[in-house]
């Protein structure tokens, strides 16, 4: 049996536009509600939420029984990690702090097995191989690994041709918050200089073949995003969605409360 088909992965190559979900409560319960949400993808980060292999691999697990795709973002691009991540299953990675091409091309190396790349041969413990009964697994896993660069600060923008032309680089994703940071806008993703190097970027990935992607909770700016041409978009995140839910519930009941007028005295 051969590694299953990284369908995420084919929409991709085929121009489809995906939206997605940040996953950071780390929670197999929140994952589920997540991924049965109705979104095209979800992406468990490792890099700024508190999660592990162990909370990873109980995502993965509980997000499969779901059409949405579970992307995984690491920590950082360590090709001892990045193998354990794939041996729990992930098929789709989002690398953070992509700057070269040099760092791209070590990046593919991490998730291939040779003769194409230095992933490590041990599928037959792994979650990936259906803990070896997928016996072409090794044969057929190097086609159906889909990496996603970060490209989030100004070295990466100027390189970004560059990276975005490494083979086995499926997409590039921008971060706008690291990006803007960079730019000398902390804390300013919007400003019109770090917009206009955004779009500028979106256009760079798309002439090079390959698919943009980025995270973005305003609606109406997502909307120019995926005009321009991003296929792969997180619209919101579990984390955002809970907390602002519950403050506007709260704040419901709260700012309703009239204090009952204090009785006449006579």
């Amino acid at each position: 049996m051969d590694s299953p088909k990284n369908k995420f992965k084919a929409r991709l190559a085929a121009g489809d536009t995906l939206i997605g979900c940040w996953a950071a409560l780390t929670a197999p319960v929140a994952m589920e509600i997540t991924a049965a949400a109705g979104f095209d993808w979800v992406l468990i980060d490792g890099e700024h939420a508190p999660n592990d292999l162990r909370t990873t691999l109980a995502q993965l697990q509980v997000s499969a029984a779901f059409p949405a795709h579970s992307v995984v973002r690491t920590p950082h691009l360590e090709p001892w990690l990045i193998k354990q991540y794939l041996d729990i299953g992930a098929q789709t990675l989002l690398a953070p702090m992509v700057d070269t091409p040099e760092q791209a091309r070590a990046l593919v190396s991490a998730t291939r097995y040779p003769p194409e790349g230095i992933r490590g041969v041990g599928a037959a413990f792994a979650r990936a191989s259906a803990y070896g009964s997928r016996t072409r697994y090794i044969a057929t896993a190097n086609d159906q690994i889909c990496i996603l660069a970060q490209a989030e600060t100004a070295v990466a923008l100027n390189n970004l041709a560059e990276i975005a032309s490494v083979p086995g680089i499926d997409g590039v994703f921008i971060g706008p918050s690291d990006l803007a940071a960079s730019m000398g806008y902390p804390g300013q993703p919007a400003h019109p200089e770090v917009q206009r190097a955004i779009l500028d970027g979106i256009a760079i990935i798309k002439a090079s073949g390959k698919a943009a992607g980025i995270l973005c909770m305003d609606p109406v700016l997502a909307g120019t995003y995926i005009s321009a041409g991003v296929q792969f978009i997180a619209v919101g995140s579990d984390v955002s969605t809970l907390a602002k839910g519950l403050g506007a519930l709260a704040s419901r009941f709260k700012d309703a409360t009239v204090t009952e007028p204090e009785a006449s005295v006579h």
